[in-house]
């Protein structure tokens, strides 16, 4: 199957993440745009055959090591890239959500990505005559997200940086969310942030209530970032065995998040 887990920086679902891990799932081709430490821990647990992506780091501490020993030595697996740019993974799930089979964009000029991926394709504008560069639409088979708050009939708010969770969840056979709360009615927040968005329940298969969820990363009006865990990951990842054992004492054997509930949204799959 492949398997989104969208949010820039911000709202990334680790939780949902770590059930993966705890589940024993494999065979993933895995599709992010900035894979960071998330993604770190699934390739290193072999949870992974491909990753379609755009830039993958550690933010502001330096490589995954995980990918890079999978991609450079195999360990646990091999695993397959298909590297892209921020804006070909964007305009890919905008079209994934449109239903449309590709995405056409102005991108990718001077670039030597097109001689080591061979989705990259340039098409002629035939109203213009203008080179555009063409790619895949991305539609995953389940997109994850977290964000911070659900009404009782499913219906999805986002708060701060979106990213691409919108365009991910639409163009997504099956889409799952975590949230921080479940509350009553949404329009009490709508002041909120002018950046706010709403995913209609009928975008989505199912709600979970995984309060801190998104945790290291933030939740906007919930928690800050766990900067000193980010610095600590390059550490703990630069070493097969301590890899290992944080992955069996911080996920393995640590029960799904307290208070987690399931609400059913709108959606049928």
């Amino acid at each position: 199957m492949s398997v989104a887990l969208e949010g820039f920086t911000h709202l990334i679902p680790f939780e949902a993440g770590h059930e993966i891990i705890r589940q024993g799932i494999r065979e993933l081709t895995l599709i992010r745009m900035t894979p960071d430490i998330i993604y770190d821990q699934l390739v290193g647990v072999g949870a992974a055959k491909k990753l379609v992506f755009s830039y993958a780091g550690n933010p502001g501490a330096g490589l995954l090591h995980r990918v890079r020993d999978a991609v450079e030595n195999g360990w646990p697996n091999t695993l397959a890239l298909e590297e892209h740019s921020h804006a070909a993974m964007a305009n890919a799930y905008h079209a994934g959500a449109s239903n449309m089979p590709s995405a056409t964009f102005r991108g990718y000029r001077g670039t030597d990505l097109v001689t080591v991926n061979s989705n990259i394709c340039f098409v002629m504008c035939p109203f213009t005559n203008e080179r555009l560069a063409c790619v895949p639409s991305l539609r995953p088979d389940v997109t994850i997200i977290h964000a911070q708050r659900a009404d009782r009939a499913g219906n999805v708010m986002i708060d701060g940086i979106v990213g691409v969770q919108k365009e991910a969840v639409l163009a997504a056979k099956t889409a799952i969310v975590t949230v921080e709360e479940v509350v009553d009615d949404l329009r009490e927040y709508s002041e909120l942030s002018s950046n706010a968005c709403v995913l209609p329940n009928w975008s989505i298969a199912a709600v979970c209530h995984v309060p801190g969820g998104a945790t290291p990363s933030y939740a906007t009006g919930f928690y800050p970032r766990d900067n000193d865990f980010y610095l600590e990951w390059s550490n703990i990842s630069a070493d097969r065995d301590r890899f290992t054992a944080w992955i069996d004492a911080n996920v393995l054997q640590t029960p799904v998040a307290k208070n987690t509930s399931h609400l059913t949204a709108g959606a049928t799959t």
